[in-house]
């Protein structure tokens, strides 16, 4: 348990951390990319309703 802990410990030491504005910018594009998916499974499912509303009208 000890050596994990100590090898861990050194592989943190290693680790390249991103800066503030590269955190930031990488939140911007993925919250954009999270919009702009989010805006077209709407507008996909907004046509299966007017689809399918339209066959069940069609059906009565």
């Amino acid at each position: 348990m000890i050596k994990f802990i100590k090898e861990s410990r050194e592989e943190l030491r290693n680790v390249v951390w991103p800066t503030r504005e590269e955190v930031l910018n990488s939140t911007i594009v993925v919250l954009g990319a999270v919009v702009v998916a989010s805006m077209f499974l709407y507008g996909i499912d907004h046509l299966f309703e007017l689809v399918f509303n339209a066959l069940v009208e069609l059906g009565s």
